[in-house]
């Protein structure tokens, strides 16, 4: 049984990495401690259509901007009462999506690929300045795609809250710690204060 969640999160979606879909273990497991709130997990269209190269950024942002609309429609509550997030490419979409101007009330960022491996030049940072809401991060300590300092240089230029939770010894796919994120995922839900979405229908 999961936590209660915040009285600012009514739904939660969950998006997978480049490599994976909806029923990756991680996302499962965060799904059951986030139990009994609302929970989707969804694939990106280039999954559903049976190819393994992700589409381009704007076509993914735009499946998130789809999904977060299905999920507030289907459970009755206003988009800025949805946590959105994922792991790796699908983290970083949602929080492209947010920086574009989608409404949430928090972003969840499981192994964010700051930069390609061996790449780190290649920051892919420039919407970080635009994410005005809370905002976690889990990374393990040995991830190629960003090393704690790097990440934690990047996510401060971050305006809203930012709360980073780090597994030590863990690489991109933090093996054996999905319980320990899902855990920690719902624990942050759970503390997320209440968001003005105006007055009630």
């Amino acid at each position: 049984m999961g936590r209660p969640a915040g009285p600012g999160v009514s739904a939660v979606l969950l998006t997978p990495g480049a490599g994976s879909g909806r029923s990756h273990p991680g996302l499962v497991a965060i799904e059951a401690a986030l139990a009994p709130l609302p929970v989707e997990r969804m694939d990106f269209p280039y999954r559903r259509a049976g190819r393994r190269a992700p589409d381009r950024a704007p076509k993914l942002v735009a499946a998130v901007v789809e999904g977060a609309d299905a999920l507030a429609r289907r459970t009755e509550v206003a988009p800025e009462r949805l946590v959105l997030g994922g792991r790796s490419m699908g983290g970083r979409i949602c929080s492209m999506a947010v920086a574009e101007g989608l409404p949430a009330a928090g972003l969840v960022l499981v192994a964010y690929p700051l930069h390609p491996p061996g790449r780190p030049e290649r920051l892919r940072v420039a919407h970080l300045p635009a994410l005005a809401l809370p905002c976690l991060f889990l990374s393990g300590t040995r991830d190629p795609f960003a090393t704690p300092a790097e990440l934690e240089q990047a996510t401060a230029t971050i305006p809203g809250p930012v709360t980073h939770v780090w597994f030590d010894g863990a690489g991109h796919e933090l093996k054996r710690a999905d319980e320990e994120v899902a855990t920690a995922v719902s624990a942050w839900v759970a503390g997320l204060a209440p968001v003005a979405v105006g007055p009630p229908d």
